[in-house]
């Protein structure tokens, strides 16, 4: 029965968010916000992601971390709910924002739970109904635009249906297993918190170049993973979630393939194809439109699973093998808060002034800006193929587990 629970608490969790966030920037096309603007309220994920770690620490030492959850939860459910009932971009972002600051820990707080509760080579089998909630999210625009006829992907019904899901999961999570604070009474500091004590690993040349290059690759990341919905929109597709979710049901295929290709290749290579694959993906997005062949875009959706899973998968990975044994958990939140934080902040920002900057009275000039993001995947994975050596010591590690 907790196995159960657990299950459905991941499904819920992914699902909320998935359903809104993956339209989010067809939604504010349509509502004809600034570039600037745009960037900012699409760049609420990477600020709930920066300060994440706060919660995170109360809930280890002062609260049970399902009520925790469920307070989020609601929430998240009642600032969607605002969002839903206004057009301000400014009151948008507040929403969102706040919605965001109480979303973002939730990722944590779930697999903490998950795992206080199962055994840890159970975990991927509960965690991955995670992403089967992402995917289902796309139920929902099926059910809107098929059956009730009614337009949803750059709307703002999503947000109605976000919360809904949210409030769902508020009263799901209260019957969770009880999972009491485990650092009860132990000193709570800033930088603990943030993970900042690893920046002392920053000493050693090959730790540095990847923090470096992984905060780099959100320039490029960020145009798919924020700005994706906004080019379906200009094309005029008619299913947007349910089109974007196809790299994450993949996503679910590539992450079994993970261990195998560190393994047979090292860290090393195995993050190299994830770079490859970046690159790839946002060539066949530049092919697709030079030479109008839009079935091209679909090799760059499902290529997600292989940029995630490679790259940033196999970065944690690469973390958790050269962090100390005392700095692993602080490694972790430490490229968490360097890349989906500072990175896509960073990210969206430029990606939003790249689209503004190739706007024109006939639409926007998505070839230039597919190509710029291809030569900029091509200059990360150069860099990364010349610059980040091998470390034999670590593949031995990695190959002998």
């Amino acid at each position: 029965m907790a196995k159960f629970k657990l299950s459905l608490m991941m499904l819920l969790q992914y699902m909320m968010y998935a359903v809104w966030w993956v339209p989010l920037a067809a939604y504010l096309t349509n509502l004809e916000v600034g570039s600037t603007q745009k960037a900012l309220i699409l760049s609420s994920m990477a600020i709930g992601c920066m300060f994440s770690p706060l919660i995170g620490m109360l809930a280890d030492r002062f609260f049970s971390a399902q009520k925790v959850l469920a307070g989020l939860n609601f929430v998240h459910a009642g600032m969607l709910l605002w969002a839903a009932t206004t057009s301000n971009p400014d009151v948008l972002f507040i929403c969102l924002l706040l919605a965001m600051l109480a979303y973002m820990p939730s990722w944590g707080l779930t697999s903490a739970i998950a795992m206080a509760h199962l055994p840890s080579e159970d975990f991927p089998k509960v965690r991955v109904f995670g992403s089967i909630g992402w995917v289902a999210s796309g139920i929902f625009s099926i059910i809107f635009i098929k059956f009730l006829n009614i337009d949803f992907d750059g709307t703002h019904i999503p947000f109605y249906c976000g919360a809904g899901v949210s409030f769902l999961a508020t009263f799901i999570n209260l019957a969770l297993p009880d999972t009491p604070p485990l650092a009860k009474g132990q000193k709570a500091t800033l930088i603990d918190a943030f993970g900042l004590r690893s920046v002392q690993l920053m000493k050693d040349r090959n730790f540095a170049i990847f923090i470096v290059l992984s905060f780099l690759s959100l320039i490029p990341f960020a145009m798919y993973y924020s700005f994706f919905s906004e080019f379906l929109l200009n094309i005029n597709t008619k299913y947007i979630s349910v089109t974007i979710n196809w790299g994450v049901l993949a996503e679910m295929g590539f992450m079994l393939l993970v261990p195998l290709a560190i393994r047979k290749f090292g860290l090393r290579k195995t993050m190299v194809l994830g770079l490859v694959a970046l690159t790839i993906r946002y060539l066949s997005f530049y092919a697709g439109g030079v030479i109008t062949q839009p079935w091209m875009y679909y090799i760059g959706i499902l290529f997600h699973g292989l940029i995630f899973g490679f790259f940033y998968v196999g970065g944690q990975i690469y973390i958790d093998k050269k962090a100390p044994k005392e700095l692993k958990s602080q490694a972790q939140g430490f490229i968490f808060l360097v890349t989906f934080g500072a990175g896509l902040l960073v990210g969206n920002f430029l990606c939003a002034n790249l689209i503004d900057h190739y706007k024109t009275a006939s639409g926007y000039n998505w070839n230039a800006i597919w190509g710029i993001t291809t030569l900029v995947s091509a200059a990360l994975l150069l860099g990364f193929v010349l610059l980040f050596r091998e470390d034999k010591d670590l593949r031995k590690s990695v190959q002998s587990t």
